[in-house]
């Protein structure tokens, strides 16, 4: 999984040179880290397109017994994303679509974003040495990934309206002027974010009963079913999938069957009221006989700390409505509870720590000696 060749080889530390073996292992590692190099030929690249690489994907499949106990079925994994290079499933498309760019002789980058696309776009830009203009939804994006955005060399530009609105204007934008366009409606996007159905079959031997992400704009639950559907035709699994999309009660035109015009969740990432891969989420769901369920923002907040304080997952809220929407869909009798489960948690905690436990200003303060600390906790 790596990256393009870097400019400067760091010089060995001291200490006993590999033996012959160890240092082709290393080799062999470094020639298969990043997205492009390990599913290369699942990829629409081509011999032009650049080696370029943060090491994103192969990200953990963990095993969630506790969780699984609080969802309702026998086997539950989560797939966690938030170990991707800028903490989001967005990096392992975005490799894919900026590598592809730059191969075409763009110089500049163009992207709508919630905050997750801008601060992977933003990221993959400053690696490939291209700039990054971010349109964000004016006063509706997390902070965290603004900072990213912003860190990494992007020119972000606010858009008076939501995250519709600013989509609307970077496609129009990129109709007219010479920039990429590196959203989910770019296909290499939604390429990229398919390796992560590949790692899952890797990792489990085959697919799981039921995948559960959250929806916001279509590209990811699209990403995934073209994902299981390709390693299928290849003989790397013989199931499909069951793909349940969970939606923000308050943002959820998916489940309603139409746009909604202000959206409103604490979801940040999925506040989004007109899917731009609506056709193809609606397919996906459909065609993998699943659902997409609405699920209240009390019940992302319950998943989002229960996925926390069971298994020790630090996931953005947004990330939590998939495992909220499975957990309704096993009590509504939609989903068996001798299922095995994949939930797809997209994005690291810190990317929106807004809704984490804070230690308050009446914490008390206690002398740092034993005694005084046990007297505290009661012990």
């Amino acid at each position: 999984m790596s990256e393009a060749r870097p400019a400067v080889v760091p010089e060995r530390p001291a200490g006993p040179a590999p033996t012959v073996g160890a240092a082709a292992d290393i080799a062999d590692r470094a020639e298969r880290r990043g997205v492009i190099a390990r599913y290369a030929a699942l990829l629409p690249i081509t011999p032009a397109t650049p080696a370029l690489t943060l090491d994103e994907g192969d990200t953990p499949l963990i095993h969630a017994p506790r969780l699984a106990d609080w969802v309702g079925v026998a086997e539950l994994w989560v797939k966690f994303e938030g170990t991707n290079p800028t903490g989001s499933f967005k990096d392992r498309g975005m490799v894919v679509a900026v590598a592809r760019a730059v191969e075409a002789g763009t110089r500049t980058l163009l992207c709508a974003s919630t905050g997750n696309t801008a601060a992977s776009a933003a990221a993959y830009a400053a690696r490939a040495g291209v700039q990054a203009v971010v349109l964000l939804p004016g006063g509706r994006v997390a902070g965290a990934k603004i900072a990213q955005a912003l860190a990494y060399g992007a020119r972000a530009i606010a858009v008076d309206g939501g995250f519709d609105a600013a989509l609307d204007a970077a496609r129009a934008l990129a109709a007219d002027y010479p920039v990429a366009l590196v959203n989910s409606v770019n296909p290499h996007r939604i390429a990229g974010q398919a390796t992560a159905a590949y790692e899952i079959c890797d990792a489990l031997g085959g697919a799981p009963d039921v995948l559960a992400l959250p929806v916001g704009n279509g590209g990811n639950i699209t990403a995934y079913w073209a994902g299981f559907r390709r390693y299928r035709a290849l003989g790397r699994t013989t199931a499909l999938p069951s793909i349940l999309g969970g939606q923000a009660a308050g943002a959820a035109p998916l489940v309603l069957g139409h746009p909604v015009a202000q959206p409103e969740t604490i979801a940040s990432a999925i506040r989004i009221g007109r899917p731009a891969s609506w056709d193809s989420a609606v397919e996906a769901a459909r065609e993998s006989g699943g659902e997409f369920r609405a699920v209240a923002d009390a019940a992302i907040l319950d998943a989002y700390r229960a996925i926390a304080t069971r298994e020790g997952i630090f996931c953005e809220p947004s990330s939590a409505a998939g495992v909220a929407a499975l957990r309704a869909s096993v009590a509504a009798g939609r989903v068996g509870r001798a299922s095995r489960a994949v939930c797809v948690c997209t994005g690291h905690g810190l990317k929106d720590p807004q809704f984490a436990p804070q230690l308050g200003a009446d914490a008390p303060l206690v002398a740092p000696s034993a005694q005084a600390l046990a007297a505290a906790l009661g012990l």
